[in-house]
C-alpha cells in the first residue's frame, strides 16, 4: 500500500461498521466487567466471603475487584504486541471470546459453601482473565475507529469505543437492578448469576459484528513495510517514548479515579451508610450512566473543534471544583441528593475528562507502537484507580464516617492529571502519517510547529 493509499479515507459505509463494532464490542466487554464490579459490592461479599464479617468481607470482595484491574496492563502489553504486529481486528475477536467465556463461568461458579476455598480462588482466576481481556479491548476498539476516521473527527470516532463503557455499564446495572427486585434470598442464591450467563449470547453478537470490519489504511500500510514494524513494541515504547507514556497514564488518572469512586464505591456507601434501597441506588446509577454516555460524546466533539488538550484541562478544572459539592451531596443521605451526586460526580466529570482521552492518548504515539502505548497508558491508570473503592472504604472508615480525607485524595489525583496535561502537547490538528514522522523524530518543520503551538492558535 502506497503512502497516498495510507491516507485514503475509509468509506462511509465501512466507517459506520467500524464505529458500531467499536461501540458494541466495548459495550459487551464492559457489561461483563461492570457486572463483576457491581456484584463485588452487593453479592460476592455474601456468597464467597460471608465468614469474614461485614467490613472485612467487603474489603476482600473489593480486593478481588482490584485484581482484575491489576491484570489490565498485562492485557495491554500482550494484546498491544499482537495488535501492533498482526492487526487490531484479530485482537478484538480474541478479547470478546475471552471476556464472554470468563463471565459465563463466573455465573456458573459454585459458592464457598459448596466447594470451600476453591470457589474464591476460581473467582479470582476468572477475574484475572476478565482483566486481561479488557486490557486488550479498549486500545484496539479505540484505534480501529480513531485510525479510520478523518482528522477533523478523530476525537468523536474514538469516543465510540469509550461510550461502550457507560453503555455496557448501563446494561449491566439495569439487569442487576431488575434481578435485585426479587426476594433477597433468591437474588443471592441464583438471581445474580443470570446476567453473567447471558454474556454467552452477547459474545456471539460481538464476534458476528467484528468479523465484518477491517483495519485502517494507515495500519495496513505499516504491515506492508516489514522493516518498519517493531520487533518488541513494549521495548520500543519504554526506550523511545517514555514521556508520552507517562503523560498518557497521568492524563487518564482523573477519569479512572472518578469512575472507581462514583461508579462503584458510592453505590455501597449509599446503601450501607445512607440506607437508600438497593434498587434505588442501581436506578440512580443507570440514570448517571445515560448522562455519562451523552457527556462523553459532547466532550469528544468539543475536542475536535477546540483541541484535545484544552478540553481536557477545562474538564479537570471542573472536576476539582466539583469534588466537595459531590461528597456533600453523598453525605446528605437522601435519594435525590444521591442522584444529583451521580449526575455531577460521574456524568459531568467523566464526559470532559474521559470523552477526549481516547483520541488524545492515541495521538501521543506513532502507528507502529500506538496499540501498545495507548493500551498501557490507559490500563495502567485503570489499575492504579482500580484500588479506589478499597481506598475509599478504608479512608472513610478511618475518618469515622467523614468524607474529607477521601476528598483530599480524589482532588489530588485530579490535580496530577491537570499538571500532566498543562505540560503536554496537543496533536489533534496533525494527519496521522505526519504525526508518525513527528514522533519518530523525522517530522517536517510544519509538523513540529503544529505540535508546539498553543491551543488558542490551533482551534
Amino acid at each position: 500500500m502506497t503512502q497516498s493509499a495510507a491516507t485514503t479515507p475509509t468509506s462511509d459505509r465501512q466507517m459506520r461498521r467500524i464505529l458500531f463494532s467499536s461501540f458494541m464490542g466495548t459495550t459487551i466487554e464492559y457489561y461483563d466487567f461492570i457486572l463483576y464490579a457491581t456484584a463485588a459490592g452487593l453479592v460476592f461479599n455474601h456468597v464467597f466471603f460471608a465468614g469474614l464479617g461485614p467490613t472485612v468481607a467487603l474489603l476482600v470482595s473489593f480486593g478481588t475487584l482490584a485484581v482484575g484491574y491489576l491484570a489490565r496492563p498485562l492485557g495491554g502489553v500482550i494484546f498491544g504486541h499482537i495488535g501492533d504486529r498482526v492487526g487490531r481486528k484479530k485482537v478484538l475477536i480474541i478479547t470478546v471470546l475471552m471476556m464472554g467465556i470468563s463471565s459465563t463461568l463466573i455465573g456458573l461458579l459454585p459458592t464457598t459453601a459448596m466447594i470451600g476455598v476453591a470457589a474464591p480462588l476460581l473467582l479470582v482466576t476468572l477475574r484475572i482473565l476478565q482483566g486481561i481481556a479488557v486490557g486488550g479491548e479498549w486500545g484496539g476498539a479505540t484505534l480501529l475507529a480513531f485510525e479510520s476516521a478523518k482528522k477533523q473527527s478523530r476525537g468523536f470516532a474514538a469516543a465510540f469505543a469509550y461510550i461502550g463503557a457507560p453503555a455496557g455499564t448501563l446494561a449491566g446495572t439495569l439487569i442487576l437492578s431488575w434481578m435485585s427486585m426479587m426476594p433477597r434470598q433468591d437474588f443471592l442464591a441464583w438471581g445474580w448469576r443470570v446476567p453473567f450467563v447471558f454474556s454467552l449470547v452477547l459474545m456471539g453478537i460481538g464476534l458476528f459484528i467484528r468479523a465484518k470490519v477491517s483495519d485502517a489504511p494507515v495500519f495496513q500500510a505499516l504491515l506492508e513495510k516489514a522493516e518498519e514494524q517493531p520487533r518488541v513494541p513494549v521495548a520500543e515504547l519504554f526506550t523511545r517514548h517514555p514521556r508520552a507514556l507517562l503523560t498518557g497514564i497521568a492524563a487518564a488518572l482523573s477519569g479512572q479515579m472518578t469512575q472507581g469512586i462514583m461508579g462503584i464505591w458510592a453505590l455501597t456507601y449509599a446503601i450501607q451508610q445512607a440506607a437508600i434501597s438497593q434498587s434505588g441506588v442501581l436506578n440512580a446509577k443507570a440514570l448517571g450512566t445515560i448522562g455519562t454516555l451523552t457527556m462523553v460524546l459532547i466532550g469528544a466533539r468539543l475536542s475536535d473543534r477546540f483541541g484535545r488538550r484544552r478540553v481536557l484541562i477545562l474538564g479537570n478544572l471542573l472536576a476539582i471544583a466539583l469534588v466537595v459539592p459531590v461528597l456533600l451531596l453523598l453525605q446528605a443521605g437522601t435519594m435525590l441528593a444521591f442522584m444529583a451526586a451521580i449526575l455531577l460526580g460521574l456524568s459531568t466529570i467523566q464526559g470532559f475528562v474521559s470523552g477526549p482521552y481516547g483520541a488524545y492518548a492515541s495521538e501521543l504515539f506513532p502507528t507502529r507502537v500506538r496499540y501498545t502505548g495507548a493500551s498501557i497508558s490507559y490500563q495502567t491508570a485503570s489499575t492504579l484507580a482500580g484500588f479506589a473503592p478499597l481506598i475509599a472504604t478504608a479512608l472513610v472508615a478511618g475518618a469515622g464516617g467523614s468524607l474529607w480525607s477521601l476528598g483530599v485524595v480524589w482532588g489530588g489525583v485530579i490535580l496530577i492529571s491537570l499538571i500532566a496535561l498543562v505540560l503536554a502537547p496537543d496533536r489533534s490538528r496533525i494527519e496521522l502519517t505526519e504525526l508518525d514522522a513527528r514522533v519518530d523524530g523525522t517530522g517536517s518543520a510544519a509538523v513540529a510547529a503544529a505540535d508546539s503551538r498553543p491551543d488558542t492558535q490551533r482551534a
